[in-house]
Order: structure tokens, then C-alpha cells, then sequence
């Protein structure tokens, strides 16, 4: 597959767009990518990674959260465990554990080596709960985005050959019976 590069950078941020506006992410919550740039290009995922692709889709996203002051967290392959690339501000700020390993394409991701180079001061974790994420590629991001999970459906499903999916949240519904979800005042 020849991937276009202005197209799929135009795509993302339709994505992103869209996916921000439905999930009603806000500034200061944390949102998680998994990216797969091998399925983007139509390859097997984990089997064609792109430094190139990976640079234009995440420049983008980088770019549309950071001037919304939404967090991000960038899923890693499963050769680092699935850890997260943060901002080491988010890292100190959630108290979350660093772990010691920078990304490279074959070990992080081709999203997590182009997140690297856009972030101020970037940090491995290996565990967050964000408010909502992205999935690019079927890279299973649900075990970073908090309960009760609610899926999101983009407008476009499809970046590049990647399938497209997103998750939000929403706080958990408790009690029995007699439980009221929505307060009225009492007479």
C-alpha cells in the first residue's frame, strides 16, 4: 500500500477532531494512543514499522492535545510491556512509577520514538488510567482507560489500511434498587 502522507495527517486530525468532541475529554485528563503504523501501511501489525508515518500521525495528535491541555499517553508495544511514553510533569503530578527504557521502532513503536522526540521530557510508566484513548491498528488500549468503559465510534473508521476505534469513560453506576443516578431537589 502507498501511503500519502498529507492524507493521512488531514485524516487524523479529522479523527482526533472527532474523537476529542464525543469522548468531552477536558484539559488536565489524560488521553492514551495506540498506534500501530504498521497496519497504516497495510502491513501486519508490528511487522512494517514507519518512522515516517509514525511522525505524521503523532505530530498531529501531539499537537491537537497539547493546545487543549488534555494529557497524553502513548501505548507501547507489547515488547515494552504496553508501558506509556508521558510527559515526566504527568509522571510526578499522577505519582505514577518511571520505568527505566527509552523507545526505539522495534521496541516501543514507531508512535512512541516520535512522541519521544515531540514531548519536553518524556518518561516510561507502566500503568494509567486515562479519561479516554484512540485505537489505531487493534492495538487494545482498554487496559489503560478507566471504568465503565463506553466505546466511540470516529467518523472515519479507517487511518491508512488501520482499523480505527476510541473508548471514554464514565463513572461507575452503584447501589441497588432504590438508587438514583440524577439529583432532584426534595420538596
Amino acid at each position: 500500500m502507498i501511503v500519502e502522507l498529507e492524507k493521512i495527517k488531514a485524516d487524523t486530525a479529522a479523527i482526533i477532531d472527532d474523537v476529542l468532541l464525543q469522548t468531552g475529554i477536558k484539559a488536565g485528563e489524560i488521553f492514551v494512543v495506540g498506534f500501530s503504523s504498521s497496519e497504516v501501511a497495510g502491513e501486519k501489525i508490528g511487522q512494517g514499522s514507519s518512522l515516517e508515518i509514525g511522525r505524521a500521525v503523532m505530530q498531529v495528535i501531539h499537537s491537537k492535545l497539547t493546545e487543549k491541555g488534555i494529557y497524553l499517553a502513548v501505548q507501547a508495544c507489547e515488547h515494552l510491556n504496553r508501558a506509556l511514553l508521558v510527559e515526566r510533569e504527568l509522571a510526578e503530578k499522577k505519582d505514577l512509577e518511571i520505568v527505566t527504557v527509552v523507545p526505539a521502532l522495534h521496541a516501543g513503536g514507531a508512535g512512541q520514538v516520535a512522541s519521544y522526540e515531540l514531548m519536553n521530557d518524556p518518561v516510561e510508566v507502566e500503568f494509567i488510567v486515562a479519561k479516554a484513548g484512540i485505537d489505531i491498528g487493534d492495538t487494545a488500549i482498554g487496559m489503560h482507560v478507566k471504568h465503565v468503559q463506553i466505546p466511540v465510534r470516529p467518523a472515519i473508521k479507517e487511518l491508512g489500511a488501520a482499523h480505527v476505534t476510541a473508548l471514554t469513560s464514565r463513572p461507575k453506576k452503584i447501589g441497588g434498587e432504590r438508587a438514583v443516578y440524577r439529583f432532584e431537589m426534595q420538596a
